[in-house]
């Protein structure tokens, strides 16, 4: 048997070409590949996730007729297509398996997530029983994401005589969760051979950007005997081949790009360039402008930005102060010139100016503050939103995670921007990422992967100490304690949850943790106002880390 798992980007909301897109794959499976069976991932028909559009009627009755249109197109293989389906007053997360020019049955998801980013509880009923359908003698069963991390959904699909297991996923990408898949997926084969002669699964999961979530494709198969595949390359759009043998109950790969570096670095990195370049385009637009400081964080945004979308289409721009030391113009040109990009000046001293000059009969008798810092910032965030809107590009903004966490960012400042690639790296593993990124070499002039050793992020630009440059001699550590001590605690405060008591015990300076919790739960009403930027670790800030703005002292 001939399966082929469409490891494809399906909007959210595109439910018109979405099911283009799956009738022209079905086409080629079945014509160019003569495959028996074509898999589908989770939602494939409306995207993931639809959120709140599953709550419209006509959303759903688009999603209906579109589905009914791909089953009677369906002829000389079989498709198992992902898609939301309404039974009355409740909706089901469903994949249904289209065949003869119909929809011969469907499969209900059964657990439903509803933790991190997921709600599907607040939109989807759960599904109560397996499905098997079988094909040119062999039973095949579904299950949906979720119901493979449960025992029961598989073990129930085995019990009712599957000998392969389908899973479609939308699964979005963290680090460390590849690791994890291959485990669950032995988990559950070995759990299968307990009870019988063990069932091989095909496991296709969803590839691209939707707003804050990447999902990283990297679809594997397991055989029957417990043998895991290397894993389909990672945040590539690919239609994967393989041949299933029935007797055996193993797979051999036929068309199946191998994923070559699963590396901390190379994953992350690919996130966030799919991601930022998803974003940019599924939301009308093709250029994208950005600060450039000459300091780290807008250095790595803006290599991502060229590995995105290409160096022709985006544009850097210096916002110099009174405050801007000669080397951080330098260094912005440097590596500028490195990727080929457009570089502009504008500086900030005459709008500066006319602020304070304004505001001058109001601060009478009051001493210069942070006021007068955050005001450079808010004028260097007002010219890039007019450039923005004048050029018609997304502005990029350049926030990492360490700064977001206890607010050393300004709001309608240097968080203005519509997307923020590195949102979810702390600094430290900025610095990772820029040494990874010279010495990966990733990009030319071009997107995509480039000529090794290509170091486009000025060195000096690394080795130089972090600076807001909004007074005199300033540098973030003047406010903040060093950034591997900082972000050591914020570590274990938002990913893990530890208490002050806990982050204490690991080691760390009482007054040191008291403030920087301080500032972590004083800044949540800048988070929430924070542009969306793609998820990469456990637990980014937004929907999967959500506190309330007016909380005591937790």
């Amino acid at each position: 048997m001939r399966i082929a798992l469409t490891q494809c980007d399906f909007p959210v909301g595109a439910v018109d070409a979405n099911a283009r897109r799956i009738a022209e794959s079905i086409a080629q499976a079945r014509d160019e590949q003569r495959a028996d069976l074509v898999l589908f991932p989770e939602l494939a028909l409306c995207g993931y996730p639809p959120e709140d559009l599953v709550l419209r009627p006509d959303f759903l009755a688009a999603c209906e007729t579109a589905l009914a249109r791909i089953a009677t197109a369906t002829h000389g293989i079989v498709a198992v297509v992902g898609h939301p389906q309404a039974a009355g007053a409740v909706v089901f997360n469903a994949a249904s398996v289209l065949r003869d020019g119909r929809i011969e049955t469907t499969y209900r998801k059964r657990e439903l997530p509803n933790y991190a980013v997921f709600d599907e509880r607040r939109y989807f009923a759960p599904g109560e029983e397996a499905c098997t359908f079988e094909l040119d003698g062999v039973s095949v069963g579904v299950v949906i994401c979720e119901d493979l991390w449960f025992a029961e959904p598989l073990a129930a699909t085995v019990a009712a005589g599957a000998q392969l297991v389908l899973v479609p996923n939308a699964s979005p990408f963290e680090h460390g969760k590849a690791a994890q898949r291959d485990a669950l997926l032995a988990q559950r084969v070995a759990e299968s051979r307990a009870t019988g002669s063990g069932v091989a699964i095909a496991y296709l999961n969803a590839v691209g950007g939707q707003d804050s979530l990447v999902f990283d494709g990297a679809s594997c198969l397991a055989d029957a005997d417990g043998r895991i595949h290397p894993a389909a390359e990672a945040f590539a759009d690919h239609l994967l081949v393989a041949d299933f043998d029935p007797a055996t109950r193993r797979f051999s790969r036929v068309h199946w790009p191998l994923e070559t570096d699963e590396s901390r670095e190379s994953l992350a990195w690919r996130a966030l360039v799919r991601g930022t370049a998803d974003y940019v385009r599924k939301n009308g637009f093709s250029k994208v402008v950005l600060g450039l400081s000459g300091g780290v964080d807008s250095a790595l945004v803006l290599a991502i930005a060229v590995d995105a979308l290409g160096a022709e289409n985006v544009l850097a721009v210096r916002l110099p102060s009174r405050y801007t030391s000669d080397l951080s113009n330098d260094l912005a040109a440097e590596q500028c010139a490195a990727l080929g990009v457009r570089i502009e000046t504008v500086a900030i001293e005459a709008p500066f100016a006319g602020f304070t000059e304004a505001l001058a009969p109001l601060f009478a008798g009051l001493p210069a503050d942070v006021t007068e810092e955050n005001l450079q910032s808010r004028c260097r965030g007002a010219l890039l939103m007019a450039l923005a809107n004048k050029t018609g590009r997304l502005l990029l903004t350049t926030g990492n995670k360490s700064e977001y966490a206890v607010g050393y960012a300004t709001i309608y400042g240097d968080m203005c921007g519509g997307y923020a690639p590195i949102k979810d790296l702390y600094k430290t593993e900025v610095y990772a990422l820029c040494g990874w990124r010279n010495a990966a070499g990733f990009g030319t002039r071009d997107p995509g992967l480039g000529t090794a050793g290509s170091i486009i992020i000025p060195q000096a630009v690394i080795d130089r100490a972090p600076s807001a440059e909004l007074r005199e001699n300033q540098t973030d550590q003047d406010s903040l304690p060093p950034y591997d001590v900082l972000d050591a605690i914020l570590l274990r405060a938002v990913e893990q949850e530890q208490s002050r008591a806990e982050i204490i015990d690991a080691g760390f300076d009482a007054a040191t943790v008291d403030k920087v919790l301080r500032l972590l739960r004083i800044s949540e009403w800048k988070r929430q106002q924070a542009a969306p930027g793609p998820k990469v670790s456990a637990r980014a800030f937004g929907r999967e880390r959500r506190y309330p703005i007016t909380c005591g002292r937790w």
